[in-house]
């Protein structure tokens, strides 16, 4: 099976189709299924926009609500995660996951899937310390504060998580899991993104919990984005109890811009004959049951059970467990296709001016599924709670008496100086300091819905056209592999068989550094190329060139007013 993965959507699923659909059609192959690592932006109007965690004067319709509205149908099977710069409100209905269109699919808090036998989980949102251990108390109308919270990981989803015993296949996160640079080309990361290197220095890169996950399940492949930058590793696990030693194929991707490497196709045999089906998975619906009663919907501190302090720790689910959920949707797990729009979509004929937020909105999808499992649709008690989203002032609760605390690991210590996921996105933050804007910023904020892409070259490194406004940029061969870094003893090595990077790599600025390379920096232009760029078609992931070292860079202090929103390094 050809599984297409996006890193960063940011709101762009034309351009992404289309990359595709050009791909499909020149290289005579049939992708089967769309993977996307976060920032998707399923925004279906101007309320929508209201709460997404992004300046007002980035906040950009882009093309999802002509999916949601029926105007276009997605051309492939597509399924995501949220990251953090999401439509949280229209999320917040589905925390179990659901469809949010026609054909395109989100995984909810946390999920796991099954395609054509191929076993698919995921985990939305980012890590931040304050809010792990909450529990999933935002809603709409949100403030400024929960606006951001509302896309922070919880320690519930985590520990579910935890209990899968069944083999992983696939698994995607946003953020990257915390040290899993050590198992790539660790040198050429920093090189590339040298922002970076002080976070890798202090092993601080990364979620904590999201390390934990990886390390519990042991997927065959993982994949995440949220950093913008490509980067492949291959994550040898200690030896089990039988005896095998397990490995992982981490890919990290960038986010949808021109010359980027946004997209990547993987070949990975399917277990079952075509044509696919999208199904429920029976251990993790039975695992929702077993752990309901932890669902918790205050900002209250909520520690899962733990060995040696509770006197239930273990709560994976036996094949009994198992065949009851199977018995509840009398052994038809498929996924039904029972989309229904909750709000109108947006009109470009009949524009809302001064959008408000929306309220708490109960999607029939979440009602029926929470019905048939028998298990709380968190929408049904926030609605019905006087407590507002914002009632909960973030300050007044602290985590510091509990950080001694033995059953929680050094992860929870972490802050948001040491985790480039956070950064300030208030308004005030971004209007003032004006006069550090770059003169060519104007042009790029008036083209920013405009995203022309050029050809890739064919094999043998010539270009196959001469247009600029083809699906994708001029990035390396379409069809050629990445190569994993080899594990230190030399014993296993991995490789992506099919794998298709279509755009090379690009800009990337760091809203949360207060020194940061500028974009005139880490640019390359046509000299650059010419003198510098080696034939990437013979380069494997990790040992690729990196554009814009060398002399000329210089550092800014100030980390304000971004060209555009979507150009730029949107981690928060």
């Amino acid at each position: 099976m050809k599984i297409a993965v996006e890193g960063c959507g940011h709101g762009e699923l034309d351009k992404i189709y289309e990359t595709i659909q050009f791909l499909e059609q020149k290289e005579g192959i049939k992708v089967d299924l769309l993977l996307c690592c976060g920032d998707f932006q399923s925004v279906r109007n101007e309320s929508d926009l209201e709460c997404m965690a992004v300046p007002k004067k980035y906040r950009t319709m882009n093309t999802f609500y002509k999916y949601y509205s029926g105007e276009k149908t997605a051309p492939i099977l597509t399924i995501f995660i949220g990251g953090n710069h999401e439509a949280s409100n229209y999320l917040a209905e589905l925390p179990y996951g659901g469809w949010v269109c026609p054909n395109i699919y989100y995984m909810g808090y946390a999920s796991v899937l099954n395609y054509g036998g191929i076993r698919i989980g995921g985990m939305s949102g980012i890590f931040k310390g304050r809010d792990y251990r909450k529990g999933h108390y935002e809603k709409p109308p949100y403030s400024q504060d929960t606006m951001r919270s509302a896309y922070h990981i919880r320690n519930l989803e985590v520990f579910r998580l935890q209990q899968i015993k069944q083999h992983m296949d696939i698994m995607m996160s946003h953020d990257w899991p915390k040290g899993v640079y050590r198992h790539g080309d660790k040198e050429s990361l920093i090189r590339r993104k040298q922002f970076l290197r002080e976070e890798v220095n202090s092993n601080s890169l990364g979620s904590g919990p999201t390390e934990e996950v990886l390390t519990a399940m042991k997927p065959s492949y993982w994949f995440s984005a949220h950093l913008h930058v490509k980067f492949a590793a291959l994550v040898q696990h200690k030896e089990g109890d039988n005896g095998e030693r397990k490995q992982t194929k981490f890919l990290a991707l960038d986010k949808c811009l021109p010359r980027r490497d946004f997209l990547q196709v993987v070949d990975i045999p399917h277990k079952t004959e075509p044509p696919f089906e999208l199904s429920y998975d029976a251990e993790w619906f039975a695992i929702l049951k077993e752990t309901n009663n932890l669902l918790d919907t205050t900002p209250d501190l909520k520690h899962m059970p733990a060995q040696f302090f509770s006197d239930r720790w273990d709560y994976s689910v036996t094949m009994e467990q198992i065949s009851a959920v199977k018995s509840a949707f009398d052994d038809d797990l498929k996924v039904p296709m029972n989309f229904r729009k909750t709000v109108p979509a947006f009109d470009p004929a009949k524009p809302i001016r001064n959008a408000q937020q929306p309220n708490m909105c109960i999607n029939p999808q979440t009602r029926e599924l929470c019905t048939k499992l028998g298990i709380t649709d968190p929408c049904v008690i926030l609605s019905s709670s006087n407590r507002a989203s914002f009632g909960g002032n973030q300050g007044d609760v602290s985590i510091g008496e509990d950080e001694d605390d033995p059953t929680y690991t050094s992860f929870m210590l972490d802050s948001s100086a040491a985790n480039p996921a956070e950064i300030s996105l208030d308004d005030d933050d971004e209007d003032s300091g004006a006069e550090d804007k770059p003169k060519e910023d104007s042009d790029a904020t008036q083209n920013r819905t405009r995203l022309s892409l050029s050809l890739p070259p064919v094999k043998g490194g010539e270009s196959s056209s001469s247009s600029g406004d083809q699906p994708f940029g001029d990035a390396e061969s379409p069809l050629k592999s990445i190569s994993f870094p080899d594990p230190p003893d030399g014993s296993l090595k991995g490789e992506l068989t099919t794998s298709t990077p279509l755009v090379p790599r690009g800009v990337i600025k760091r809203r949360n550094l207060e020194a940061y390379t500028s974009s005139q920096d880490e640019e390359v232009t046509s000299e650059d190329q010419g003198s510098s760029e080696v034939d990437s078609s013979s380069e494997p992931l990790n040992k690729e060139v990196v554009q814009g070292s060398g002399p000329g860079r210089h550092m800014k202090i100030k980390r304000r007013n971004q060209a555009i929103y979507t150009a730029d390094d949107d981690d928060e």
